[in-house]
């Protein structure tokens, strides 16, 4: 399992991934946002420093920040520095599980390359970043786990296909795994240039450029867009919980809000007047998603932390203080 300095150090590393650039975090700041104590935090982030991720100011106005970009950090780095290398459970990154092109060819596809690479060095437990797009559009909601999956669009299909990859390495090879439908991930750091990105980081970006917010459709679509502290908290504790493995749990808050009503928060948020552009639309998009997340509150003691309009809000002040300085 992970150790509590592994896991506190991963929260550690979050808080400091939501600075702004140039920014620095007290550690009194992050021991009490993430209820870890002071002394206990001092000890982490110094082994955090000796491995090169984060790196530390003194004196007045002196603090903590990553030592490179968040994207470029990945957990098993992390985990190695605070648990050792033979630390039995790795999470890979997130971003090593997007759709792939290569998929079409079993021998190049980066999922299953993965998965070869941890039966290999003998990991115990994979956590694989699925997808709620597996659903597609079926009408019930919230969704289950226990419903048929049925995707709509290549990339579904490409984490569809990567949960029934982690099975089957469970079963032929012994390792564990849980794959965790994540739904509508939003945060600080996304890039809205990304094709990869949520739709919050674009409406941010078009509000601070003064331009209209672009929704693809009449904008009553729904979606349970998800705070990055809370698919940090699922994910770690897929990670360490007994008895998960070849599971796969919805990664939600279990709550859904439609685009129409983000744009009425952001404007409360930012006390700007906002007016979105529609567009027609888009093939393949899913007119609503909402998480049932009864199995992941029953197995492993998910509760969502951070709710839809604390994390816009959060996600805001980054964008706001990173772009408007820009």
């Amino acid at each position: 399992m992970l150790t509590k300095k592994g896991k506190y150090g991963l929260k550690a590393m979050v808080h400091l991934a939501g600075l702004a650039p140039d920014a620095l975090a007290q550690v009194a700041d992050i021991a009490k946002t993430n209820s870890i104590s002071k002394k206990f935090l001092d000890h982490i982030l110094t082994e955090l420093r000796h491995a090169g991720l984060v790196y530390s100011k003194k004196g007045k106005g002196g603090g903590y920040a990553l030592a490179r970009p968040a994207h470029e950090i990945r957990v098993g780095a992390i985990v190695r520095a605070l648990d050792g290398p033979l630390a039995p459970i790795q999470c890979a990154s997130v971003t090593a599980f997007r759709a792939c092109d290569d998929c079409g060819d079993l021998k190049s596809c980066p999922v299953r390359l993965i998965m070869v690479a941890a039966r290999d060095a003998k990991v115990r437990r994979l956590v694989f970043a699925a997808s709620s797009s597996a659903y597609g559009e079926t009408a019930e909601l919230p969704k289950t786990e226990s419903m048929p999956a049925s995707p709509i669009s290549p990339y579904g299909v490409t984490k569809l296909a990567g949960e029934l990859y982690a099975q089957v390495f469970g079963r032929a090879y012994g390792l564990e795994n849980v794959s965790l439908r994540y739904f509508n991930v939003f945060g600080p750091r996304q890039d809205p240039s990304s094709q990869y990105s949520g739709v919050l980081s674009r409406f941010m970006l078009a509000v601070i450029r003064g331009e209209s917010p672009v929704i693809f459709g009449n904008g009553e679509q729904s979606r349970d867009f998800t705070y990055i502290a809370n698919v940090v908290d699922v994910t770690l504790r897929a990670c360490e919980t007994p008895g998960a493995s070849g599971m796969v749990m919805n990664g939600g808050t279990g709550a859904r809000i439609t685009l129409n009503q983000v744009i009425r928060l952001l404007e409360k948020i930012t006390g700007k007047k906002i007016t979105a552009e529609y567009d027609p639309p888009r093939i393949g998009d899913i007119k609503d998603s909402q998480a049932d997340i009864s199995l992941a509150r029953k197995v492993l003691g998910y509760q969502p932390s951070v709710n839809f309009e604390e994390g816009l809000k959060l996600t805001w002040d980054w964008y706001a203080s990173t772009y408007q300085s820009a």
